[in-house]
């Protein structure tokens, strides 16, 4: 059996901080409600209820249990090896240029939205009016973008260790566990079937997750 300290204690620093962070911003999210949302959460930046720390601060806040749990899961999972392969800076440096980067992404497919839903409006229809109104006043949060930012670092780094899926339980090497990841998400995104997830940020994490570790390893800053 584990205790909960030899849990904590086999984490690398950044990871650890990062999950009890989070922990403790849930919680306080659930006891004050609508309160961390209406502020801390992510805005489009037209919106009069956008700031710009809150590129930031939605990465620390999540929905319900069942999306900080995975969100936690997987950070501890994939984050652990990456934090001891590049280290604490450089891990945590990674993990924030993507997290930012997967809402700057997903503001842009926000801001394609609104001209769609302004054009319709401006022809004549009034039904666009409740389009725009929602991309105003809907708040993003998660981690989600930095964590598939780190999947796809998982599996540039190390893309035929085998991934052991729970859902469907099969095994997979890293490389096509990532593949498949990104494709759904691009699919979701662009049908317009995957509800209201931010299929665009977590392809915008792993979009600027690539282009980072391309940058290092052509500048042999991979490691160091």
């Amino acid at each position: 059996m584990f205790s909960r300290n030899s849990i904590l204690g086999s984490m690398p620093p950044v990871v650890k901080n990062l999950i009890i962070t989070n922990v403790i911003i849930y919680l306080i999210t659930m006891i004050t409600g609508n309160f961390m949302y209406e502020h801390f959460a992510l805005f489009y930046f037209k919106s009069p209820f956008f700031k710009p720390f809150q590129l930031v601060t939605h990465m620390f806040m999540h929905g319900d249990f069942a999306h900080i749990f995975f969100n936690m899961y997987a950070l501890f999972i994939f984050g652990s090896v990456l934090e001891r392969v590049w280290g604490s800076q450089k891990f945590l440096f990674y993990y924030f240029v993507t997290g930012i980067g997967a809402a700057l992404l997903h503001m842009g497919v926000m801001a394609l939205q609104l001209n769609g839903y302004m054009a319709e409006y401006n022809a004549g229809n009034m039904f666009a009016q409740a389009g725009i109104q929602d991309i105003l006043t809907t708040p993003t949060v998660g981690a989600s973008g930095a964590i598939y930012g780190l999947l796809l670092a998982y599996g540039m780094l190390f893309p035929n260790n085998i991934i052991q899926l729970i859902f469907p339980p099969i095994a997979l090497k890293a490389k096509w566990f990532v593949l498949i990841y990104g494709v759904i998400e691009l699919w979701l995104g662009l049908s317009g079937k995957g509800g209201n997830i931010a299929h665009f940020a977590h392809l915008g994490g792993m979009i600027f997750g690539i282009f980072l570790i391309l940058y290092w390893k052509k500048n042999n800053r991979m490691y160091y």
